[in-house]
């Protein structure tokens, strides 16, 4: 990542000195040297790691190394709006988008469900994974070893930190299943750590969220939603809560983020919820360069046909009611004359625009009322349940829910959760697994289906490396 570019993720914070600014440039190259490794274990902190310390000295350079790691994610990695993230691949790779592009790509092998252990998408989506993880990690190190940042600063930036790694690592276990929790930048130690159940996993995680919720801010810091604060950690937490079918407990952590009114107002219009500026946006991440948009808008959207890369699904577009105003705002048709093909719509802005619009969004509030919507009908709070279900219904143009049981509003609750998070960071790939519904959905539309490919095989890179980390999943 170029130094130019780093800079750039800093200029709504604060005015950096030229301490600040010539600790920072130090810090970048670190962390170069750090993503530039061909994986997360394989070498030892460099010669300047001394030097490196004097970062979390300063609050000005810790604050520029944590908003770098928020930088790494939107650019690589699982997380990026870009055509190797999940938000497009998880898309190929399940019944939301149709592949038009090169056969033998690596989008080409998402969508034909015919992955190899050996491709290097696969290897990417790890190690840069697990790069931000290791980024996260000494951000939190060289918090607990600073003797100059102030107890609230020290608070921010390891609540930040702890909140990134558990994000990560969610996504992670959701992909690859068991998987390592990495909780040091020892090289030592991670060259040689084994993988974990999936339950242990989860443990940590929510142990890192709940940390995380206790020493983030209940404010934002600064003037948008781009650097986590108390309620994001808490959103994640519900998510998480959910998967693990701890009703209460997703009930609560959504409630506690929905309860929020100053902070989370509900948009009365379709238009605005991708808007940078929107108040329904819980955590959300900022172009690299003011008046440049999202990665989401460059990868999904196409102005004729046939596509070169990917379109939606058509079956995904025939479940859209006419009545659903997300159809015509959230998609957008494209025709040669003869034939006519969706794009997601939500992001739109594909060009510098001078100032930017949209920000690429990660939690928003329409998820913390579906959670909760599902997590009150598994409780048996139906009229609870009906409201909540109710919130991204009406703003999309439908009438309230009709559904009197328990189980009719978990399966709208899904229905609505299909059509409201499409294209976004794999929804769809995890709400199939997590319902058991993976296989029976697609073995009928994915021709080459099997019940191993609920998770993507370990790089074999990596098993080479550390055979610790054997074996590889089923299938691969």
């Amino acid at each position: 990542m170029k130094n130019s570019k780093l800079f750039q993720g800093l200029r709504h914070h604060q005015n950096y000195n030229v301490r600040a600014i010539f600790l920072f440039v130090i810090w970048s190259i670190l962390s170069c040297f750090i993503t530039g490794c061909d994986n997360f274990v394989d070498v030892d902190l460099p010669s300047s790691q001394l030097t490196a310390e004097d970062v979390f000295e300063d609050k000005a350079t810790a604050n520029a190394a944590m908003v770098d790691i928020y930088t790494k994610i939107r650019e690589n990695g699982l997380l990026t709006g870009g055509p190797s993230g999940i938000s497009s691949q998880l898309g190929l790779y399940t019944d939301e988008l149709t592949f038009y592009g090169v056969s033998g790509s690596g989008q080409a092998n998402f969508y034909n469900n015919s992955l190899l252990a050996s491709d290097t998408e696969i290897s990417e989506l790890w190690t840069s994974s697990y790069n931000q993880i290791y980024s996260a990690n000494a951000i939190i190190e060289g918090v607990n070893a600073s003797n100059a940042l102030q107890a609230k600063d020290k608070d921010q930036l390891m609540g930040e930190a702890l909140f990134v790694r558990g994000l990560i690592h969610f996504y992670l276990t959701n992909v690859f299943g068991n998987i390592p929790y990495i909780i040091t930048t020892d090289y030592k130690q991670n060259s040689i750590v084994h993988r974990m159940p999936e339950n242990e996993v989860y443990d940590l995680i929510k142990k890192d969220l709940e940390q995380a919720s206790k020493l983030l801010p209940e404010e934002y810091t600064g003037t948008e939603r781009v650097r986590p604060n108390k309620w994001t950690s808490q959103a994640l937490l519900a998510r998480i809560c959910l998967y693990l079918q701890q009703w209460d407990e997703a009930s609560d952590a959504s409630s506690s983020v929905l309860n929020q009114t100053g902070l989370y107002v509900w948009p009365t219009d379709l238009s605005s919820v991708f808007l940078k500026g929107s108040s329904a946006t819980i955590w959300q991440l900022m172009p690299a360069i003011d008046g440049m948009n999202t990665h989401e808008a460059e990868t999904f959207v196409f102005t004729q046909g046939p596509p070169s890369s990917l379109a939606i699904n058509d079956e995904l577009v025939k479940v859209f009611t006419t009545q659903d105003l997300r159809k015509d705002n959230w998609l957008k048709a494209v025709t040669d004359g003869t034939s006519i093909w969706y794009h997601a719509n939500k992001y739109k802005e594909q060009t510098n625009t001078g100032s930017s619009v949209e920000y690429s969004i990660v939690l928003r509030t329409a998820e913390q009322y579906l959670i909760r919507a599902e997590a009150r009908a598994h409780q048996g709070d139906i009229i609870g349940a009906k409201e909540d279900l109710d919130k991204t219904r009406n703003l999309a143009g439908l009438n309230k829910t009709s559904a009197t049981t328990a189980e009719e509003i978990i399966t709208e609750v899904l229905l609505e959760r299909r059509l409201e998070f499409f294209t976004e960071l794999g929804h769809r790939f995890f709400d199939l697994k997590r319902t058991g519904r993976l296989d029976t959905t697609l073995s009928s539309v994915k021709p080459q289906w099997g019940t191993t490919d609920r998770l993507l095989p370990i790089p074999e890179s990596e098993l080479l490396l550390n055979p610790n980390l054997a074996p590889q999943n089923a299938g691969y």
